[in-house]
């Protein structure tokens, strides 16, 4: 039986909200969405609110990330909504399932020059998967309803609607859609069955998971095909954790031997993007494992490429019932180049130098955080290292801005993160050109009573830029930072706490201290301006 509700526009709103699982909101306060302020206030439903709107968006995308569930951020019409298209086009590329609800001036006026009078939809609809303007509250249910069956559906993304100001205003009644949950993708078998038979005859095949992997639930899956076929498994962004570091069939270091010796390399739930050279590796026979066909990569020609629900794919891997070649000594051969490069990583992460050298901080961080401590990277240098040196040891720990690349996402993802893990280590590690786009949203923090450890490195550039620049041209501009900058009482005055590192000694006790707080904390480790990530150019 359809159940009929009623109410003004925010609390139809809520009620659709609330029947796929939206448990909170992100917002930033703004007249033309006090209805569904109203509605939360009046049933008890979270409301935590940030200082710049981009930051309330990236909080949801933490959430939609973490438990795989729809999240939800409310913005006030026009510099509201576009305040918010960084983080909307975020999702958009990491599939991420967040609803943004948008004021909107008062369509009865349209044209007459209202407060914040524009059209929003122009501009968000290249980003989203479903874009709508709502003219009529008892529509409401139907377009929330219609907005998140499209985020939830893979691929999963972003979606957007903004009401006129009448439109939430208004009391209406109206039926409430009955959520019926969006059913797996069912893949071509034939496909399934030449992509098993191509890494089941592999000499030297090799998978790389990535985070659709873990959006999609299909981490189980993913260990029982990788076992069962003898495959090792590199991961990247969410996928990080799918198979713990001491897993034997878990490799993070040896890469390059892995990627450079490859007959069939196995790229699941992930892009073929500029992480993984485009897809170009060699001679290899690429298998590229997606969760839509829309995934389906246009510049190359994968030998086999199933596409659809990720669990029934790897659970079909797994289940491959003919001949199997033996990967024994593939496994052995990748095994010695991961424990050389452990062996140089370690010698790195306990140098002594001062300067600190960042891969210090990330030796001092893996001592103090737990197996289930959730990490986030927000920079471009300093957060390279992290990738480098912190290996997750389970799934749904490790957040990143994705391949879209996008400065700010640190306290934003820092409060989706604490409200989704109330009794977990949440760790932001922040570059100190990234610490300009959302550190006074450390104040939306302490307010709500939202503790976090940030620890920033701190080299007083652009390091992604300033070296290179050096390199090609011989000189830099518009590279530089203040050096040695107290981002710690910035945090202090917002209400946090925290203290800067000059000596590499001095990490470990820090760092300890900020775990202990229970305040936003903030470590700002002066690091040497000199040392950077190796890396070729990812401009191409």
């Amino acid at each position: 039986m359809t159940e009929r509700i009623e109410g003004h526009g925010g609390e139809l709103a809520l009620a659709a909200l609330r029947a796929h699982g939206v448990r909170e909101m992100f917002t930033l306060s703004g007249g033309h969405v006090f209805p569904l302020y109203d509605a939360a206030h009046g049933s008890d439903f979270p409301i935590y609110d940030v200082r710049h709107e981009q930051s309330a968006v990236f909080a949801a995308e933490a959430v939609a990330k973490l438990q795989r569930r729809p999240g939800l951020a409310v913005l006030t019409a026009g510099p509201g909504v576009t305040n918010g298209i960084s983080g909307m086009t975020s999702a958009f590329f990491n599939a991420s399932p967040v609803l943004v609800l948008g004021g909107r001036a008062p369509a009865f006026r349209w044209g007459s020059g209202s407060l914040q009078e524009m059209d929003h939809l122009p501009l968000v609809a290249p980003v989203t998967k479903h874009a709508e303007t709502v003219f009529s509250t008892d529509d409401i249910p139907r377009a929330v309803d219609a907005a998140l069956t499209a985020a939830l559906t893979p691929h999963r993304g972003p979606a957007f609607l903004d009401f006129p100001l009448e439109t939430v205003f208004s009391i209406s009644e109206a039926e409430l859609p009955t959520v019926t949950g969006v059913g797996p993708v069912e893949p071509d078998p034939e496909e399934v069955g030449r992509a098993a038979l191509l890494i089941a005859a592999a000499q030297r095949p090799v998978i790389i998971a990535g985070s659709d992997v873990y959006a999609g639930d299909a981490v189980a899956a993913l260990r029982e095909a990788a076992e069962a076929l003898q495959v090792p498994v590199f991961t990247n962004g969410m996928g990080r954790g799918s198979l713990p570091p001491e897993h034997p069939l878990a490799f993070a270091k040896a890469r390059r031997a892995a990627l450079s010796g490859a007959d069939v390399v196995v790229v699941v739930g992930t892009p073929l993007d500029f992480r993984l050279s485009f897809g170009d590796f060699g001679d290899a026979k690429v298998v590229h494992i997606v969760d839509a066909p829309s995934q389906r990569a246009g510049h190359v020609q994968p030998a086999a490429a199933p596409a659809g629900d990720l669990r029934l794919i790897l659970s079909a891997l797994a289940d491959h019932s003919g001949d199997r070649a033996d990967h024994t000594d593939w496994i052995a051969d990748l095994r010695v180049a991961e424990d050389a490069a452990r062996a140089r990583d370690a010698a790195e992460m306990a140098a002594e130098t001062d300067p600190i050298r960042p891969a210090r901080i990330y030796g001092e961080l893996r001592r103090v955080l737990a197996r289930d401590a959730v990490t986030i990277g927000d920079g471009g240098d300093f957060v390279s290292y992290a990738g480098r040196y912190l290996e997750p040891a389970q799934p749904g720990t490790w957040l990143d801005p994705g391949p879209y690349g996008c400065l700010g996402t640190g306290m934003g993802y820092a409060m989706g993160a604490r409200v989704s893990h109330p009794d977990r280590q949440i760790c932001v590690l922040m570059g100190d050109g990234a610490a300009g786009f959302s550190l006074m949203d450390v104040e939306s923090l302490v307010r709500q009573k939202l503790p976090v450890v940030i620890v920033v490195g701190n080299n007083g550039i652009w390091g992604l830029e300033k070296h290179p620049m050096r390199a090609m041209y011989g000189y830099d501009v518009a590279a530089d930072l203040q050096p040695e900058l107290r981002y710690d009482t910035v945090v202090s005055a917002l209400g946090g706490a925290g203290e800067t590192v000059a000596k590499a000694a001095d990490l470990g006790p820090a760092l300890q201290r900020a775990f202990d707080s229970g305040v936003p904390y903030l470590v700002n480790v002066l690091t040497d301006p000199t040392d950077a990530y190796p890396r070729s150019s990812n401009l191409a």
